[in-house]
């Protein structure tokens, strides 16, 4: 039957469908759940057809053995009763349910062994999906730690581009500092620069008062000047 080697592919089918489209894999497990019991519901509604079926054909073969039985009785009936032509009527339709009976017998076996292995199909598909349920779960809190762990290692990372910021931020202060105090050491030099030129400007100055001290000194001890 086309259901039986169908139904041997859907775990598959949906575990490849899984494994292509993985990316959330909490979301993926939601929808691989939900396609397998959407297969259950498939699956279980075929199941009954094929029990069914099973059901009928056996209930076919019991018909027909007790057909087989009800005209025996009923030609045995006919031979007390004398009636040798019924008799052999009666006995000509029990050899025809009788020549059915092995056919019926071979299909009821068959449909009941299709029943018995769509039976355990459908019984391994629900222990996989309840087990599948139960890893649900721990799959969810998996993603649930990784994602965690995606938002420390972010800010991780967010920390160390920060420190790195920092030293950068110091190593510029630093810098700003040498270039201030190199200016204002700088504007210390020019500015003794402009007093030693102010002193040398007055002291400069100051030789004429030196030469009016020696014209002095000379009319005290009577040199006359020289024109």
């Amino acid at each position: 039957m086309a259901i039986l080697k169908r139904f041997g592919d859907i775990m598959r089918s949906n575990i490849n469908a899984l494994l292509d489209k993985a990316e959330d894999p909490a979301k993926m497990v939601d929808q691989m759940l939900l396609d397998l019991n959407e297969d259950l519901a498939a699956v279980k509604k075929e199941t009954a057809g094929v029990m069914a079926a099973a059901t009928n054909a056996r209930k076919q073969v019991d018909d027909c053995k007790a057909d087989i039985a009800k005209y025996e009785a009923a030609a045995k009936a006919a031979v007390k009763a004398g009636q040798d032509d019924d008799a052999r009527k009666l006995l000509a339709t029990k050899q025809q349910f009788e020549s059915t009976l092995p056919s019926l017998e071979e299909a009821a076996k068959a449909a009941e062994d299709n029943a018995t292995k769509m039976r355990q199909m459908h019984d391994k598909l629900v222990n996989d999906i309840n087990g599948l349920q139960a890893r649900r779960a721990a799959v969810h809190a998996k993603v649930s730690v990784a994602k965690a762990q995606q938002q420390v290692n972010k800010a991780t990372d967010a920390t160390a581009s920060t420190t790195r910021s920092m030293a950068a931020f110091d190593r510029m202060e630093a810098k700003a500092d040498q270039m201030l105090g190199e200016a204002n050491a700088m504007a210390d030099l020019n500015s003794q620069g402009d007093k030693e030129d102010l002193a040398n400007k007055y002291l400069a100055g100051g030789s004429a008062s030196v030469e009016d001290e020696l014209a002095k000194l000379k009319a005290e001890v009577g040199v006359e000047e020289q024109q």
